[in-house]
């Protein structure tokens, strides 16, 4: 049986980092709660299956290395990330994921939870070009079993991402 989505309309006070950002800047978006599991096998799945929404307008965030820099992917849980293609996105020549040990200090979140937004660290952010085909996307707000639904104009504009077509099915 899914989990029952606690939906609530932000508008200020508290919360995660990236609440607070959004917050700040003045967007609009819709915080979705729900209960983690910590035995489902995939964070993105268990986020789009609690929410309720499609796994294309569920996006993970991913902490890459790229020539030695990190970088940030978000992609839709649907699919995975194609390293190649992030690399070239950023001018890099080489790709990898980064140490999850390394992620987490850098952008201030846990595995699971990594959020695009309000990281402790700015870093370089690609968006999956699939984000523009939706109205409205989900990213982590900050913690596992929580999600932001924002426009993906508002994600791309507060991150300064690129859009790249960097998922693949």
């Amino acid at each position: 049986m899914p989990k029952k989505p606690k939906k609530q309309q932000q508008s200020g006070g508290g919360g995660t980092p990236a609440t607070v950002a959004l917050t700040t800047a003045g967007v609009d978006f819709t915080v979705h709660s729900y209960d983690h599991d910590p035995a489902h096998p995939s964070y993105g799945e268990e986020a789009a299956e609690a929410t309720g929404m499609s796994p294309d307008r569920v996006f993970k965030t991913l902490v890459a290395d790229v020539d030695g820099a990190l970088t940030v992917a978000v992609v839709p849980v649907a699919g995975s990330l194609d390293l190649k293609a992030l690399a070239t996105a950023v001018g890099g020549k080489r790709a990898a994921m980064a140490d999850p040990a390394l992620a987490e200090r850098t952008t201030g979140y846990v595995r699971g939870g990594i959020s695009p937004l309000g990281q402790r660290k700015k870093l370089p952010t690609v968006l999956d070009a699939s984000a523009s085909a939706h109205t409205t996307i989900c990213v982590s707000a900050g913690r596992r079993g929580l999600e932001v639904e924002l426009t993906p104009t508002a994600l791309a504009t507060l991150t300064n991402a690129t859009l790249a077509p960097i998922g693949r099915a």
